[in-house]
């Protein structure tokens, strides 16, 4: 019963369940088939579209059964998404340690401000390092703390890891290596820089694809800062404009010790099946690791879905034990209890969920649970959804398009898209995204839908937006009770090639509530509703080879 059970939790969406029965053949010709393929899909898939579309909700996945015993201090219905629990582990905190940013700056003095005061470890997850006087800044900092960690009375065992990609993070001369490299040849025993490898990047692709390019075949995308106790989950990277003017999201979670531990493993599990850095700018694979790209792709998956996996499973097991012993046992306080105890953990009011997206290594956690999120978002819910670059998964697209939710989707306009501006073939992205988003404008209208479903593009003079994630708002409810934020995009990349990593948060609390509604109108006061005139007006005109490249282009951006 147990295996039906997550068999059902884990089965994707029907057609993809098909796709997922066709070989993968490595190489730039099969690629080039398999771009092919799904282009003739696509234009089928538009064809019939419409009745298919009152099926998504039966053929999305069912929602996960909650298996864990009911008791009655914790009944089932507590809150109704506690069958994510079903595939992760369940952190319940207090809501006073859950902190929303709102800008870069506040982002980056206060990863500053914490990286000065850690004492015992220092955690950071990111797609690269950006080599400017800002990211200097960052590094300096960690040179300082470090060497006052050896330095004091009673020395502190300040261990700093970093987990970047590796085709981003050596891009040019100047790159995320060469900034790090004299903070491990200064501390060899306590810096650690791993640099993750997809194995999809391999034999002739490798040789053939530019360096500018051969990030688009799968990355290292979570974006996770800790220290000590301390974590901020985002979609920032470590570069000067995420430092300064290009919007994201970022959520703070203060002496939140298991979520802390819970991540310290996870980047720990990525870094081990990544490449370490040396101190002479070489890489090394970590003894009795697989290769990532010289080894053997199938045995070097399957190593690392068992290693990040393991980590999930542990911390699953050891937050259902914590809960048995926190809450089933004699000191369940309430808030006014534990205040007055002052040393007693009170009931909690906010639930986090890290939800992870490993397609490479089979690990589809994120796809699951964003799916079922979709599928049961029933009349009357309203979802907020933003990325800053908009380019769904169909999956995602049709549950948008067949469900009864009301959808309010953010986007980048051109303008703030990150790649506007940008020089050679890049510098069409922003054009592409344009021509998707009035594909998808298109059929919104065409199937009569527009009141339901809304297209909203930031825009702010000077600035870039990257922001990602959604919030969900129960019917009825002026509040968000739910919402997920970290990498991902929702698009092809995110669920299919790259590294990802989120949390759900799920709160009862109305002041945290408060604080994730002012996020989101914050971020969507910057907007305007896209409308027919949208794409009539100046430099909104695709061009004719942009529109033809896209379809085979889209799920590589």
């Amino acid at each position: 019963m147990a295996a039906a059970a997550a068999a059902a939790a884990a089965g994707p969406v029907f057609w993809r369940r098909l796709l997922g029965l066709l070989p993968g053949r490595p190489g730039l010709v099969a690629l080039l088939g398999r771009l092919s393929d799904r282009l003739g899909r696509n234009r089928d898939r538009r064809r019939r579209r419409s009745p298919w579309l009152l099926l998504a909700p039966l053929l999305s996945p069912a929602v996960p059964q909650v298996t864990s015993p009911p008791c009655c201090l914790c009944p089932e219905g507590v809150h109704r998404f506690q069958w994510i629990r079903n595939l992760v582990p369940e952190f319940g905190v207090s809501s006073s340690h859950v902190r929303v940013l709102s800008s870069p700056a506040e982002f980056f003095e206060l990863m500053k401000g914490q990286i000065k005061v850690a004492k015992r470890r220092v955690v950071m997850a990111s797609l690269y390092l950006g080599t400017g006087p800002l990211e200097q800044e960052l590094v300096d900092c960690l040179e300082s703390t470090l060497e006052k960690s050896l330095q004091a009375k009673f020395p502190s065992d300040l261990k700093v890891s970093i987990l970047l990609d590796f085709t981003r993070g050596s891009r040019g001369r100047k790159n995320s290596r060469t900034m790090l490299l004299p903070l491990l040849q200064r501390f060899p025993e306590h810096v650690r820089v791993s640099l993750f490898h997809t194995p999809n990047l391999r034999g002739l692709l490798r040789l053939l694809i530019p360096e500018r390019f051969n990030e688009t075949i799968g990355l290292q995308h979570i974006k996770v800062y800790l220290f000590d106790n301390n974590v901020i989950l985002s979609g920032a990277n470590l570069s000067d404009s995420y430092f300064t003017n290009r919007q994201d999201r970022y959520v703070f979670l203060q002496d939140c010790a298991e979520i802390a531990d819970f991540f310290t493993e996870l980047v720990d599990a990525v870094g081990d099946v990544s490449l370490q850095l040396q101190g002479d700018d070489t890489v090394q694979v970590v003894d009795g690791m697989v290769h990532p790209y010289k080894g053997d792709r199938v045995a070097y998956c399957k190593a690392a879905n068992k290693r990040v996996m393991d980590v999930i499973h542990s911390a699953r097991t050891r937050q259902q034990m914590l809960h048995a012993q926190t809450f089933h046992g004699d000191s369940l306080l309430t808030q006014e209890e534990a205040a007055a105890a002052g040393d007693r953990r009170p009931a909690p009011d906010t639930w986090i969920y890290p939800l992870i997206q490993m397609k490479p290594f089979e690990i589809q956690i994120d796809e699951i649970v964003t799916e079922t999120l979709l599928t049961e978002a029933e009349r009357g819910t309203k979802v907020f959804l933003t990325t800053g670059y908009f380019n769904l998964t169909q999956a995602y697209m049709d549950l948008v398009l067949g469900t009864r939710a009301e959808y309010q989707i953010l986007l980048a306009s051109p303008e703030v898209n990150g790649f506007f501006g940008a020089k050679g073939v890049a510098g069409a992205i922003p054009a592409a995204y344009v021509h998707i988003e009035r594909q998808f404008y298109s059929e919104v209208c065409s199937l009569g839908q527009q009141e339901r479903v809304q297209l909203q593009e930031y825009w702010r003079r000077g600035w870039t937006f990257h922001a990602k994630g959604l919030w969900l708002y129960l019917a009825g409810s002026s509040l968000p009770c739910l919402t997920l934020i970290g990498s991902p995009n929702f698009g092809y990349r995110s669920v299919h090639r790259d590294l990802e990593a989120q949390i759900a948060i799920v709160t009862e609390s109305r002041a945290l509530q408060q604080q994730l509604h002012q996020e989101q109108e914050q971020l969507y006061l910057r907007s305007g509703v896209v409308s027919s005139a949208t794409f009539e007006q100046p430099g909104r005109q695709v061009k004719l080879w942009v529109k033809m490249v896209t379809p085979l282009i889209k799920n590589f951006f």
